[in-house]
């Protein structure tokens, strides 16, 4: 049954021991292998990812670290070692793509957005709610009732943003030293374009087993969906 521990089976406590001891002694496949069975045990948390990126990392397999390092960043989106080693990662991938320009004001929102994760900012929501209703008691609190009004709804929208964005299924990493982009889902289809190990694309489609995908340029195709996997 769930839950019940095998005779002879490690615990929780001590697979993290025997990870962070391989990890230490530079054995970095067996402290990834590690961590990989504490993940299928259940056990997930940002500190459990973010040491899977390392050990990926370290053992060279750039598109399982940024696939972990990224879901760490879901849980701890303001946390700035897990941004810089991402960073780190990414340098290695081969495809250079460029990013389509966006409005300074949505980049701007989205890195004040991503300095807290999804529970803080629903916790300061609602100390801005009750701050609001003990302003609107007081005489001449309106401009104060206002300002905590607009308060409360951009850090509601915050915290609604990150919680889609924690949900999202559509981002994915592309786990293949190399993979062809297609015109259509069918391997006979015309090759658009090459994708490399580690690039992150966004699903658009899925059928049959493939993957509509765009990345960052604004380029799109199609992509067996075992050569990619979901963030």
């Amino acid at each position: 049954p769930a839950g019940v521990q095998a005779p002879g089976e490690q615990t929780a406590e001590q697979l993290w021991d025997k990870a962070n001891t391989a990890y230490i002694n530079g054995d970095f496949h067996a402290a990834a292998d590690a961590y990989e069975e504490l993940l299928s045990r259940g056990v997930s948390s940002m500190k459990l990812y973010y040491n899977l990126g390392n050990a990926y990392f370290k053992d060279d397999r750039i598109g399982k670290a940024i696939l972990y390092y990224n879901r760490a960043l879901r849980l701890a989106p303001g946390n700035d070692d897990i941004r810089y080693n991402l960073s780190v990662a990414e340098a290695r991938t081969k495809d250079n793509i460029e990013d389509i320009p966006e409005f300074f004001f949505v980049t701007w929102m989205r890195d004040i957005r991503h300095t807290m994760g999804c529970t803080a900012w629903s916790l300061l929501s609602l100390a801005l709610l009750a701050c609001m209703q003990r302003i609107s008691l007081r005489k001449a609190g309106f401009y104060g009732t206002v300002v905590a009004a607009l308060l409360f709804m951009l850090t509601t929208w915050f915290a609604v943003g990150e919680r889609r964005e924690m949900l999202d299924d559509t981002s994915a990493v592309v786990m293949t030293a190399s993979t062809a982009v297609k015109s259509s889902p069918d391997k006979s289809s015309t090759d658009l374009f090459v994708l490399h190990e580690g690039t992150v694309v966004t699903i658009t489609d899925r059928l049959d087993g493939w993957c509509e995908v765009v990345i960052a340029d604004g380029k799109k195709g199609w992509v067996e969906g075992r050569k990619i996997e979901i963030i």
